[in-house]
């Protein structure tokens, strides 16, 4: 199936049947996919038979316009002509965005697949439960289901500046909000103030919740604040934080893809302090 198609094609996701003949399928790896010229959607029984000595696991995802879809977790990116490996990112970086929710879980459910092969308790071989997702041992019962990260991003602001940062993994010259992961014990607003504290040594206050958004990189959850600045000079974090600056919502440097949680916070606030229409968070 051609990806150009997708815009116009209904995805559900959910758990069809691997016992159920058909389908179509994803190869995943490493948070990449196989493609060839026309997509990442390949049918089933095909595709199966070329990666067959290096399949993991496969798991049903979802329907597409009614089909089953299908992802098969690879050993390793094995090398067809004609085929090449696509990063995850790049599907949000052009804005595919419902291949990029599909391809999303199927990134999550592989990867999980992958880590739990093996009981983490007494090692013995995991087996997928039937109807459900989740890898059960048999030996001493422990139970194994996809799991979520929890973590915070925020916008801080002051009047007309807010409060952007950069990290040395980040494209040169780009910055972005706040972010980090919630600890144990710990409320997700508690999180929101300790992150920006231990990131650039400044105290916070009026944390709001504006919105949510899957981040499967791999497996986050973000939950998306706005805060208001109280008090202290910015110190970054080392290790952590390259650089952090105020920046007037006049002049803001490179920001995150418009597809991200972190684009829609900054342009949210931006378009409320100058009076604009609000955007819309890509769903």
């Amino acid at each position: 199936m051609h990806d150009a198609m997708m815009g116009d094609l209904d995805w559900q996701q959910g758990m069809p049947d691997t016992a159920c003949a058909g389908g179509l399928v994803v190869a995943h790896h490493g948070m990449r996919f196989l493609a060839d010229a026309n997509g990442v959607l390949f049918p089933r029984q095909w595709l199966t038979a070329q990666l067959s000595e290096t399949i993991i696991a496969e798991q049903g995802i979802g329907h597409l316009n009614g089909e089953p879809v299908f992802m098969l977790e690879l050993e390793q990116p094995v090398q067809l002509a004609g085929f090449s490996w696509l990063s995850l990112r790049q599907f949000m970086l052009d804005g595919r965005l419902t291949l990029f929710r599909l391809l999303g879980f199927a990134s999550q459910v592989g990867t999980w697949a992958r880590e739990h092969r093996y009981c983490g308790s007494c090692g013995q071989r995991m087996q997928q439960a039937v109807g459900h997702r989740m890898m059960q041992c048999h030996r001493c019962q422990l139970q194994q289901y996809p799991r979520l990260a929890p973590s915070m991003i925020v916008v801080v602001s002051r009047g007309d500046e807010i409060l952007l940062a950069r990290s040395s993994r980040f494209v040169t010259g780009m910055y972005s909000a706040l972010a980090g992961y919630v600890e144990p014990n710990e409320t997700v607003e508690h999180c929101v103030a300790r992150e920006v504290r231990e990131e650039v040594s400044i105290e916070i206050a009026d944390i709001r919740y504006i919105a949510s958004q899957n981040w499967p990189f791999p497996h986050s959850l973000m939950l998306g604040f706005h805060a208001q600045y109280v008090s202290g000079e910015i110190i970054p974090q080392p290790d952590e934080i390259e650089d952090a600056q105020w920046f007037s919502i006049h002049n803001l440097p490179p920001l995150p893809a418009q597809n991200s949680i972190a684009r829609y916070l900054i342009d949210l606030y931006v378009a409320q302090r100058l009076g604009h229409a609000e955007p819309m968070l890509p769903r």
